[in-house]
């Protein structure tokens, strides 16, 4: 699969992790923690992989879409590890696998390969430090700290923004810091749920202050 291929897929595999961690019933840090391993570091680094590196699986040589939702699948069950004292089992991803993954079965084993390869391409990087939800989190309880307006953001609405600006490639790790996506996504929830008569708190001044973002990034990507 060429690179400019694997690009083009990235909204559907972002949607496709999106939908598996709701039919797993993960909670929203395990979801994000996810999104991060796989979007913002595993997938912008296979996309300049080359046949001949280091790491030679057939996993990733020739890398398909099927493997990549594999991937995802596997990237949820590593960030289940790392928040849950009790994390997914394989059996409850082999069995979504075995529904959700059209073009290809994959074993237990496949599941247990993917999970090294996905490790040794991130270099075994994987903290969960750098995490926009958990910006997001602090901004949100920042904000509600400094005005009342900020009681009345929806977080659900924030959990949906930030899904919508994570499906957009413009907002990837090349182009977005996880502080800004957080901050944008709070600004634009701020905009959508608190009604337009209670706008008495200086939400963008606020937000330039903590993470130098903007307005027109909220909306520009939302649009």
């Amino acid at each position: 699969m060429r690179s400019e291929r694997a690009w083009g897929l990235r909204p559907c595999l972002l949607e496709f992790l999106i939908e598996s961690a709701q039919v797993l019933e993960v909670s929203p840090t395990v979801k994000y923690t996810a999104l991060s391993l796989f979007a913002d570091r595993f997938y912008p680094r296979f996309s300049t992989f080359k046949a001949g590196s280091d790491i030679a699986n057939w996993l990733l040589q020739p890398l398909r879409e099927s493997n990549l939702q594999l991937f995802a699948l596997v990237s949820i069950w590593i960030s289940s590890k790392i928040h849950n004292s009790t994390p997914l089992s394989i059996k409850s991803l082999k069995s979504l696998g075995d529904k959700v993954i059209k073009e290809q079965h994959f074993t237990n084993r496949d599941f247990l390969e993917a999970e090294v390869v996905l490790m040794q391409v991130l270099n075994f990087e994987i903290g969960a430090v750098d995490i926009a939800f958990v910006f997001l989190e602090e901004l949100l309880l920042q904000l509600r700290e400094v005005a009342k307006v900020g009681d009345l953001v929806n977080f659900e609405a924030c959990m949906d923004v930030m899904d919508l600006l994570y499906e957009k490639e413009e907002t990837s790790a090349e182009h977005c810091s996880p502080r800004s996506l957080a901050a944008s996504t709070l600004v634009a929830s701020y905009v959508i749920t608190v009604p337009k008569q209670r706008w008495e708190f200086p939400i963008l001044p606020w937000g330039k202050t903590q993470y130098n973002i903007s307005f027109a990034f909220s909306f520009d990507y939302l649009s």
